[in-house]
């Protein structure tokens, strides 16, 4: 099996030091396989979209010496693609409408008497599954994954459990901690969970290295991966970077864009955040020994 990776960057704005992180180890890992590393622009939420944001991150992943080995995709081209996975789906009647807002699924944990944990998602509480007989209450509705009919008409156990290759053994329960999970807005948007399985499948990727704020995405992903009889990549989150209020560094918390006047000290931070020794220049050859040092922290991964 021939290793692909990719890194997969959203253009809301310049890269910052926590996503160079991401970027540096889906980088290394891919080389230290001696695989393809691929980039592509996850654009399917257009309202928070950059002009020009894209081009950006490429260019400065440019100056950092990370250059994709096939020249980058956009999700934004590939509305067609994602209808023909949600209409596959709908076929097998394992999605379906929902009119449910968040305000309305809010109000019906608030009723449950259960109070809402920043930072965490609130499960959907299936109220517009089909065998409930509820009509959507909106006349644009989002579509949804029926998780629960996945699973019981392909035999799989309710209990989804991966390995990580840095945390180690992973399970989680989606029905329970999520619920069913939208793969279209109401917006008509596509919802990022289908974009990226789909994705992933079509360009064949075979190992995820992504940062640790999206461990809690990787259950659902590989029962989409399921039902649309995709295979799943072997993943590995990296540590995060936090920010001075011990918060996950993002955009969203006022990140600065990388400064890159000089890559190799920028690559140093990112580096260190993995683990890996602080090099000199040039930056090629700081790059080649981090290369080596991953092979010792992160071993290869084979499953051929």
């Amino acid at each position: 099996m021939h290793y692909r990776g990719r890194f997969a960057p959203s253009p809301t704005g310049p890269l910052h030091a926590g996503s160079l992180v991401a970027a540096l180890a889906s980088w290394l890992d891919a080389r230290a396989h001696g695989g393809t590393w691929l980039v592509r622009i996850e654009d399917v939420d257009t309202p928070r979209c950059v002009p020009g944001a894209d081009q950006l991150i490429l260019h400065q992943l440019a100056q950092c010496g990370l250059h994709p080995d096939e020249p980058p995709t956009w999700q934004s081209q590939r509305d067609s693609t994602y209808a023909q996975a949600l209409e596959t789906l709908q076929n097998q009647g394992w999605a379906y409408p929902c009119g449910c807002t968040r305000k309305a699924i809010d109000a019906w944990w608030e009723a449950q008497g259960v109070a809402h944990s920043r930072h965490m998602e609130r499960p959907y509480p299936g109220t517009c599954r089909p065998e409930q007989g509820i009509a959507p209450q909106r006349t644009v509705s989002a579509w949804r994954l029926h998780v629960g009919r996945v699973q019981a008409d392909l035999g799989l156990d309710t209990l989804t459990a991966w390995t990580d290759r840095r945390l180690g053994p992973q399970s989680q329960t989606v029905a329970q901690a999520v619920g069913d999970f939208v793969l279209r807005r109401a917006d008509s948007l596509w919802a990022y969970q289908l974009a990226v399985v789909v994705d992933d499948g079509a360009q064949g990727i075979t190992h995820v290295v992504r940062g640790q704020d999206l461990t809690d995405n990787t259950a659902r992903q590989i029962v989409l991966q399921r039902a649309l009889n995709l295979p799943t990549p072997v993943f590995l989150h990296t540590p995060l970077v936090l920010g001075p209020n011990g918060e996950k560094l993002s955009k969203q918390n006022g990140a600065a864009a990388l400064d890159l006047d000089d890559p190799l000290a920028t690559l140093n931070r990112a580096a260190n955040s993995l683990g890996l020794s602080a090099q000199p220049a040039p930056l090629e050859h700081a790059l080649q020994r981090w290369i080596s040092e991953w092979l010792t922290l992160y071993r290869p991964h084979h499953s051929d």
